[in-house]
């Protein structure tokens, strides 16, 4: 199998259709219980279609601060319909980075080390396959990419990642903020949330309401601004405006809740080194057990797995920089030469790629061809 690293313009070759049968009505959704191996508390969401599947189980994990629904926007066509049609099994994990859970102080250490592997051992059993297949975004991304690289993956064999995997880039912006201001900002909260938008949480949640719709004028969603004064560079910085329809830039409203510093603490090291750099002992036991399973040089060393990664990026993303996509190809080829693609995609941003109006044809079908190679 030969990689190989593209870039794309959908609108190049975008032809009028319509999105093809399933949709939210067909759903059948049941939310299943599950322990992360330290204990948290997670849940997975198991979805079926009108059918049952006669292909294997995929896993879906989530970004920071949002929760397993992102995966289920109200546009017609979702990456959950699109896998429904071909027949895949669809698991979706709430992670403890989700909005859903109890909120903890958490770090992709933390999710790496302890929730993945529950989760994959999970839909196994339950499932009874052999193995999975993930569709992993930003720090769900940077998270099990990690787990996939320290081994403690070997029952999945393709990870299609978008915007992150093992090497964060970002703005310059970005950079400031994450290595200038989140030190100090942890100084007078554990957390930052865009839902401050609509809801205080003391004095400094009030200043920094004030000081977003002061600098992010782009839209009347306050919390659309807050995304982007928490996650990025840019006016927006997760998404560009023309790929969001009314209906899912009104629903974004509730789907963005607290993110606690220390994620930002780890992903300014991060940053700053150039790849993932996993906690090591600085927040006592729980650090201690993630750090001594994972090497410190994980995300720079031979990955142990024989995961194929799909890596996607979309070019306009100011969250995390399409180079990020591009380094991590470039160390995962350097050590399985000819295993993995990278697609980057023009005209899209960071979440755009899975809930742009046109998303349903121009990257939901590029994920699902290498999902299924």
């Amino acid at each position: 199998m030969s990689a190989h690293a593209t870039t794309l313009d959908p609108r190049a070759t975008r032809a009028e259709a319509r999105p093809p049968g399933v949709s939210r009505a067909d759903h059948r959704t049941e939310v299943v219980p599950l322990r992360a191996d330290d204990g948290t508390r997670l849940t997975l969401v198991h979805v079926r279609g009108p059918h049952e599947p006669h292909r294997g189980p995929v896993l879906l994990v989530h970004g920071a601060g949002v929760r397993a629904e992102l995966f289920r926007p109200p546009v017609p066509h979702t990456i959950v319909d699109a896998l429904l049609d071909e027949g895949w099994d669809v698991w979706m994990l709430n992670w403890r980075a989700s909005i859903d859970l109890e909120r903890v102080p958490w770090t992709v250490t933390d999710a790496a080390r302890f929730d993945h592997p529950a989760a994959v051992r999970f839909v196994r059993e339950a499932t009874g396959a052999a193995s999975l297949r993930a569709i992993v975004h930003c720090q769900g991304s940077t998270s099990f990419a990690l787990a996939a690289a320290a081994g403690l993956l070997p029952d999945v064999d393709v990870i299609v990642s978008n915007a992150v995997s093992l090497h964060p880039v970002i703005p310059a912006y970005s950079r400031f903020k994450i290595l200038a201001m989140a030190p100090w900002i942890s100084r007078v909260t554990d957390y930052l949330s865009p839902a401050w938008a609509y809801r205080s949480d003391g004095y400094f949640s009030r200043i920094t309401r004030r000081t977003v719709a002061l600098t992010h004028p782009e839209c009347d969603n306050l919390v659309c601004r807050m995304v982007s004064f928490t996650y990025g560079s840019g006016r927006p910085a997760l998404w560009s405006h023309h790929h969001l329809d009314e209906a899912t830039h009104d629903w974004i409203t509730g789907e963005f809740a607290a993110v606690p510093m220390s994620f930002f603490a780890e992903m300014g090291r991060s940053v700053r080194a150039g790849h993932l750099v996993p906690v090591h002992g600085e927040r006592g036991e729980r650090a201690d057990a993630a750090a001594s399973a994972i090497p410190a040089e994980a995300a720079i060393a031979a990955p142990r797995t024989q995961a194929r990664f799909a890596l996607f990026a979309g070019a306009d993303n100011r969250c995390f920089l399409a180079e990020s996509q591009r380094r991590t190809f470039a160390h995962l080829e350097r050590y399985q030469p000819g295993r993995h693609s990278l697609s980057v995609v023009e005209g899209y941003g960071h979440l755009d790629m899975f809930f742009g109006r046109d998303a349903w044809r121009d990257i939901h079908p590029l994920m699902l061809k290498e999902l299924g190679r």
